[in-house]
């Protein structure tokens, strides 16, 4: 095969990477009733006019299997770090004993189970749909290459099932990954 062809399956492999390891970070800011730090990835906190991450600002930790600490070195800022978690819409409304500031995760109801595994399977579908657009994309690239005559009809027609292969197992990959994080979520 020509290097074309390897720069369009470097691409898509790179696209399906990406996608597939967008799916592993969304799962981790979904709470299945246990604590779970990465709940707070997202959460800024406005620290001396700049917008700073809660992660950069203490330590947290997981004291029991559904309680989250957060220690902020700087006490002057508790307030401003509740203010920040409330506003972030995680669903946990923290507490604080002047130290230390404290998310207690509630046990998930059946029906909010059902919600979060329809989102799980919402993000598994996104995922999937961003594969299906890299395929279509190196496709397009590979047919154009047929078209100006760098490709033979056979070099196309086996560039196209190896476009396939690499399709399924990323696609495979962010099934079984649905499925763990939907089995995570169910068990009680």
């Amino acid at each position: 095969m020509n290097e074309m062809v390897d720069d369009i399956f470097s691409s898509l492999k790179q696209d399906l990477e990406k996608a597939y390891s967008h799916q592993q970070s969304e799962y981790l800011v979904i709470r299945a009733g246990r604590a779970n730090p990465h709940i707070l990835d997202k959460v800024m906190v406005e620290y001396y006019g700049v917008m700073t991450p809660i992660t950069q600002m203490g330590t947290i930790s997981v004291s029991e299997a559904r309680i989250l600490n957060i220690n902020i070195w700087d006490q002057s800022q508790i307030k401003n770090v509740m203010k920040a978690i409330s506003q972030a819409d995680i669903g946990i409304t923290p507490t604080d004993d002047g130290k230390t500031i404290r998310l207690v995760f509630p046990m998930l109801t059946e029906e909010r189970r059902k919600e979060i595994v329809k989102n799980v399977k919402k993000i598994c579908e996104e995922t999937k749909i961003t594969m299906r657009n890299a395929r279509r994309d190196a496709l397009d690239m590979l047919k154009d290459l047929k078209k100006d005559g760098t490709l033979s009809e056979d070099e196309l027609s086996q560039s196209e099932k190896e476009v396939q292969k690499m399709i399924d197992k990323y696609t495979s990959l962010a099934d079984s990954l649905a499925s763990s994080k939907e089995d995570e979520v169910m068990k009680v």
